[in-house]
């Protein structure tokens, strides 16, 4: 349990947080440091008074030391600093505001993340609490409780993401869920291949038809609200592997292929933690798990596939197939579920991370009100995406002589845009819908693992966008 306390105790540890403002004001007491210390963003310095260890952390100019930019500082600093710290009572002093400390507080235990989790870091060591008189005993127990349950959802997705492809098998990530969510009161259910082609999944069962594993279409319910609270559909990309199927990817890198199941991770991470929270809020999440494998029974490019709605999709590339497996999710949660708001998250394409690098998700919309919401959230969270057209034009580039649609254009240009007018034809009117391509953002260099790895994305910008919507 995360400890966060307004009372005063006598302290050998503290954490002072200066903004280079706030630090001109104070370096008079700090003699040594000031000649070294310039309260620059995520710097530190080290010192003593009074027989306590101080470390001296920086978060810059005060007009750029945004809330998200304390967690940001916190985050790198109980990373770089994991053997220094000592699980002690420990008090963080500044002039920081409740956001801001709280803030503080999440990027602390955010930054103590590391794969595989165990609970190694000092942070979550017995006798490591945490104490400031910038909150109310009533406000540190909700900080508390927030961070603790933060941590627990964005950490369960990071922990499936970056786990190796043989440690996440479909019946290994299917019997996780059912576990957590009996835990966290959410309702669990999931179609097989043989239910799934009952139930006309044509397009989610054509990748999984490959696969040597079972397939797992799962539908996650939390009704945290009301019938009268708003609904949020939720769709997440669950490739756990993807080989490329017939259309096989380069050799080089497909290891990193494991990542392909970043919008479920955001999806899962999310859901968990406002579950846990037990906000007010009603949400419907929709999971398709298989992995894209190569196999004499795998869809090949020409196939011609039926999806849930009844529309025929034409394969052009196999290796376009986690659009094929959202088209699936998308309509089967319109069809059978009344939501306010539909957001579907994938590692969708590799036109994303050329267009945006990474460091931003590309998104699309149909709803500016949505819009709106989706970018103060992404604002709030430092988690940013970046608007993209879904115009008429881009029609014409999944027009099929022999189907409804193909999955991909034949240019060589824009599919992140064709990819989403893709699965526009597969939300069924839905009035309020917006797909998020966070290709080259849910994976990406992190500072806990030398090679590429899950960064968590997502995850907090959901939260907020649950906790703030109103459309």
């Amino acid at each position: 349990m995360i400890k966060i306390s307004s009372k005063k105790v006598k302290t050998t540890q503290r954490f002072y947080v200066f903004t280079q403002e706030s630090w001109s004001k104070a370096k008079k007491q700090f003699e040594l440091a000031q000649k070294f210390f310039e309260a620059k963003k995520s710097e530190v310095f080290i010192t003593s008074i009074d027989n306590a260890v101080c470390y001296l952390i920086g978060v810059g100019k005060e007009a750029q030391a945004k809330d998200f930019v304390y967690q940001q500082v916190g985050n790198k600093f109980s990373s770089d600093f994991k053997e220094k710290i000592n699980p002690t009572a420990t008090e963080i002093v500044g002039s920081l505001n409740e956001k801001q400390l709280s803030q503080f507080v999440l990027g602390l235990f955010l930054g103590t993340y590391k794969y595989p989790f165990e609970k190694t870091h000092p942070f979550w060591k017995k006798g490591f609490s945490i104490v400031s008189n910038a909150v109310s005993e009533k406000q540190a127990k909700v900080i508390s409780l927030r961070t603790e349950a933060i941590c627990s959802g964005q950490f369960a997705g990071m922990e499936w993401l970056n786990k190796p492809a043989n440690y996440k098998t479909v019946s290994l990530l299917s019997k996780y869920l059912k576990e957590e969510c009996k835990k966290l009161n959410i309702s669990y259910k999931s179609f097989n291949r043989a239910v799934s082609i009952r139930k006309g999944l044509g397009a989610f069962v054509a990748v999984n038809q490959g696969s040597s594993q079972e397939a797992a279409f799962t539908i996650l319910e939390y009704k945290g609200g009301g019938p009268k609270s708003k609904t949020l559909g939720l769709v997440g990309k669950c490739v756990l592997f993807d080989t490329g199927g017939i259309s096989i990817k380069p050799s080089e890198n497909m290891h990193y292929m494991k990542s392909d199941m970043g919008g479920a991770a955001a999806v899962i991470g999310a859901l968990f933690a406002i579950a846990e929270l037990k906000m007010p809020v009603n949400i419907v999440a929709v999971l398709p798990i298989t992995d894209n494998a190569v196999s004499e029974k795998a869809y090949l490019p020409s196939d011609v596939i039926t999806a849930y709605n009844g529309k025929t999709i034409e394969v052009l590339n196999t290796d376009a197939e986690g659009r094929m497996t959202l088209a699936d999710g998308l309509s089967y949660l319109s069809k059978n579920y009344k939501t306010d708001v539909l957001i579907d998250l994938a590692t969708l394409t590799g036109s994303a991370v050329r267009m945006f690098g990474y460091s931003c998700g590309a998104y699309f919309s149909n709803n500016e009100e949505l819009k709106g919401q989706l970018e103060k959230s992404a604002g709030n969270t430092h988690q940013r995406i970046w608007n993209l057209p879904l115009w008429v034009d881009w029609q014409d580039e999944i027009k099929s002589d022999v189907a409804d649609y193909r999955n991909i254009s034949s240019k060589p240009f824009g599919d992140c845009i064709v990819a989403a007018k893709f699965l526009e034809q597969f939300i069924e009117g839905h009035r309020a819908w917006a797909h998020l391509d966070i290709a080259g953002v849910a994976f990406g260099n992190v500072n806990y693992a030398k090679e590429k790895a899950a960064t968590g994305y997502g995850v907090q910008m959901l939260i907020d966008f649950a906790e703030n919507f109103v459309i």
